[in-house]
């Protein structure tokens, strides 16, 4: 079991009053927990400090941690919300609080489905915290999951499979998603499970020993082409990744590339174009295999530069190269935006990063430059919520405990705003806008802002004139026209995909009856 020096050992360079706070909360959960036993015997303490251990380790702040520590007091034991107000304050309990709803959170079928992924969107959309002490618990309880019955292992790994990875993919915390998905794979799928470790055992008997060997190659090239400050890793494809790719290939495992993977980390951008030009010098890059992600992120925000090579020895190599901050950001996602910055005791970003500022439409208020008539408003977010992508906090706004939505609607709503596939378009001023596939100017134009979208008279897609009925492309330039007499129109909601543009204008035209 970890102790409170070990979990307080993982934050860079903690204050006094952090460590007190830790020591508390960590001193605070043992007492409450000493009568608890898990599965598998163990004392619960276990569990919960296993969770502050890995929300140290991610770089998640002393109040973060501390409510890691405490997540299942108000649901298993006789302190109540009072008593945690009391002793740790409004935020610490507003965050355990978050998590313990989550606690309803289940996969019984499509309708509870339904509704468990609404809570899920409600929740994150208050405060991103809540969903990574959330995974983080769900992270511990898989790897403990031998010890849980066998009627509850399933229920479990296949809402963790249907609810939390997909929304650990969106939110781009790739590292979380895999641990997750692998973990649950062989309690879901356990005869695809064993087919897939099989195969690729097969295929890749000694794959460490082979990407060690290949490592120490591109190391000795880098290092003599004087590139200095740079780290290499390696790993194997994901089982339950590989099980999907393996299914579309026809199970043919020899047509898949990115089996064995490598990774620089550099200092810059710039030093990233330049490994790139080393590694094809070194060993021969397949056709139509080099994939920049650097200047076109993937929606999920994730940035890297792919290439896929042939090494000497006849290897197939996936080479994946990012500067330090695009690993991070690669890692954990919107949740790298809410990491503890010392000598700060709250998990307040006060800086955006270079993430934020390429993508400002996910990660902060989004002011409605785009259009001639500028309607000079934005969203007022607290500082976690700002670190929310702007389409999590529109569902959550939505279909809140408020709501008079129905959860059929939510439903309808998250396959076309979540689970679609999606473009990046730009602002006139080089703002990115997330949007699905398929969307419109009428679209951009609600992403923007609800007044710009409601007062649309004409758009402009890379400076030509364009029906609002245009479907946009990756990487398009749009400007909205506006004007005060303009509102929505009937025929809008042909070609409008997302929700919260469908849901406006429907509002607008009813208003008008």
């Amino acid at each position: 079991m970890y102790s409170a020096d070990e979990i307080i050992v993982q934050l860079d360079s903690p204050t006094d009053p952090d460590r007190a706070l830790i020591q508390k909360a960590y001193d605070y959960a043992a007492e409450a927990h000493k009568n608890h036993k898990r599965y598998s015997g163990e004392p619960y303490m276990v569990h919960t400090a296993a969770v502050g251990y890995k929300l140290a380790a991610m770089g998640m702040g002393p109040r973060t941690i501390c409510a890691g520590l405490l997540h299942d007091t108000i649901e298993d034991t006789p302190v109540t919300s009072e008593d945690l107000k009391n002793e740790f304050g409004d935020e610490v309990l507003f965050l355990v609080e978050g998590v313990t709803k989550l606690s309803s959170v289940r996969y019984y079928g499509t309708d509870r489905h339904n509704e468990s992924l609404r809570k899920l969107f409600v929740a994150t959309s208050q405060d991103i915290r809540v969903l990574i002490i959330k995974l983080v618990d769900r992270l511990h309880n898989l790897e403990t999951l031998m010890h849980v019955p066998a009627e509850k292992q399933l229920r479990i790994a296949r809402e963790t499979l249907e609810i939390y990875v997909p929304v650990a993919h969106r939110l781009g915390m790739g590292k979380l998603r895999k641990e997750l998905e692998d973990l649950a794979f062989p309690y879901v799928y356990p005869d695809d499970a064993k087919r897939v470790t099989e195969l690729l055992k097969k295929k890749y008997g000694n794959a460490s020993e082979i990407l060690e060997r290949e490592r120490k190659v591109l190391q000795k090239r880098l290092a003599e082409v004087g590139l200095r400050d740079f780290k290499t890793s390696y790993r194997v494809k994901g089982l339950y990744s590989l099980y999907h790719k393996l299914k579309r290939k026809e199970w043919e495992i020899d047509v898949i590339y990115d089996l064995m993977a490598m990774r620089v980390l550099v200092d810059s951008v710039e030093d990233c174009y330049r490994t790139l030009g080393i590694v094809h010098d070194l060993w021969r890059p397949l056709p139509q295999r080099v994939k920049d992600y650097i200047a076109f992120p993937k929606p999920n925000g994730y940035r890297s530069l792919h290439t896929t090579v042939a090494t000497q020895s006849g290897t197939i190599l996936e080479i994946q190269i990012r500067t330090k901050k695009m690993h991070q950001e690669a890692e954990f996602g919107v949740a790298s935006h809410v990491l503890y910055k010392p000598p700060t005791v709250t998990d307040v970003v006060k800086q955006p990063s270079v993430f934020s500022s390429l993508i400002p439409s996910l990660f902060r208020p989004f002011r409605a430059s785009a259009t001639k008539e500028v309607i000079d408003k934005t969203v007022s977010l607290t500082p976690h919520t700002q670190k929310i992508p702007r389409w999590i906090s529109q569902i959550g706004q939505t279909y809140n405990v408020d709501s008079k939505n129905p959860t059929s609607d939510f439903v309808a709503d998250a396959e076309s705003d979540f689970f679609t596939n999606r473009i990046f378009v730009f602002t006139p001023t080089g703002d990115v806008v997330d949007l699905p596939v398929g969307a419109s100017p009428i679209d951009f134009a609600y992403a923007i802002h609800s007044e710009v979208g409601d007062h649309t008279a004409g758009a402009k897609v890379n400076r030509k004139l364009v029906s609002l009925d245009t479907t946009l492309k990756n990487g398009d330039i749009v400007e909205i026209d506006t004007k005060k007499s303009a509102k929505p129109s009937p025929k809008w909601l042909h070609f409008a995909k997302t929700s919260v543009a469908r849901r406006r204008i429907k509002g607008a035209l009813e208003q008008e009856i």
